[in-house]
């Protein structure tokens, strides 16, 4: 649900929202994945619907937005065709690989309900296209629904969306969970916010929108529900080695074909509360079976703060750590 927080006019300004989020990282570059992605945001908006309650507004590339249109919808049509021209990084002019490294995406689409927040958004960024790409680069594809959606439609609805969108993608690893959507100016001197946010562990608390390009084949936590496939899967003993691993009673794993797996901890998303003693062992069960393929967050690490936290919590390197740790420790 929203948390409402009011601001300095004694107005009342959405500045947090708590949703579902579904994330797929893609070791590819565009035109390998392009079509898939097409056909994802087509299964998001049959879904969702498109309109003033949803999704209003659309991003492409580093534009300034602009409604929904047939102009629009054009555009973005555009920039999801594999044939559109397209070349490698190291084709770039000078001034113009400088623009797409400080930006770090070839291609870029964000669609979402523009200033009503209303909770939903889709989200699709094309790693650069080296020629011989960084094994850490991975292009990714982020959508949203609010958990209002959750309650009204029931979990199973969000997981056939899930299932659906990552039948259509070329995966390494997936996720669909709870999380917490903070939007500017939200106060990271908020404490009762940040005690939340320690409190809830399922919640999580990622920008997804940061340096989440860099995961490669690691695997950026524990979620709801959680898809691998090669070569993550191979190095998780595949669906076989999972199903011997995983022992708790709310865990299903579930074979999507001979090299796909989703991982299912419970028939609907936890928030845990610690101080209720709701620690989700499922998901440390889990947790601690990913461990040697978690994202390698170390002390010192110069994005540690921004791929462990949230920035806008203004949390500490160590704070940031221990939430990243909270299923491990």
């Amino acid at each position: 649900m929203g948390v409402p927080l009011v601001d300095g006019a004694d107005r009342e300004e959405l500045l947090a929202r708590e949703v579902i989020r579904l994330a797929f990282f893609l070791p590819h570059d565009h035109p390998d994945v392009a079509s898939g992605v097409s056909l994802a945001l087509d299964s998001y908006m049959q879904m969702v619907g498109e309109g003033p309650e949803s999704i209003n507004e659309a991003f492409v590339d580093d534009d300034e937005g602009a409604p929904l249109s047939p102009d629009r919808w054009k555009s973005i049509r555009h920039r999801l065709r594999p044939e559109r021209h397209w070349r490698f990084a190291d084709d770039y002019s000078e001034s113009y690989a400088n623009r797409v490294e400080k930006r770090r995406y070839e291609t870029q689409l964000f669609l979402d309900g523009g200033g009503a927040r209303t909770g939903y958004s889709f989200r699709y960024r094309a790693r650069i296209p080296w020629r011989t790409p960084a094994s850490n680069k991975v292009s990714l594809l982020t959508a949203t629904v609010p958990t209002e959606f959750l309650e009204a439609h029931g979990p199973a609805r969000v997981a056939e969306l899930a299932r659906t969108m990552a039948s259509q993608l070329q995966f390494t690893t997936g996720h669909v969970g709870l999380n917490l959507q903070l939007y500017w100016p939200l106060r990271s001197t908020d404490d009762a916010l940040r005690a939340a946010a320690f409190r809830y562990p399922g919640v999580d608390l990622r920008p997804a929108w940061l340096w989440e390009e860099d995961v490669g084949f690691h695997v950026d936590g524990v979620h709801w529900l959680n898809f691998f496939a090669p070569p993550v899967l191979k190095k998780l003993g595949g669906a076989h080695g999972l199903r011997a691993r995983l022992r708790s009673d709310n865990t299903r794993v579930e074979t999507i074909n001979d090299k796909r797996v989703v991982v299912s901890l419970g028939e609907w998303p936890e928030s845990g509360d610690l101080v209720q003693g709701l620690t989700l062992p499922a998901y440390r069960e889990l947790s601690h079976v990913l461990a040697p393929l978690l994202e390698p967050l170390e002390s010192s690490s110069p994005v540690t703060w921004m791929a462990a936290g949230n920035s806008f919590l203004g949390f500490t390197e160590e704070e940031a750590l221990k939430w990243w740790r909270r299923f491990l420790d």
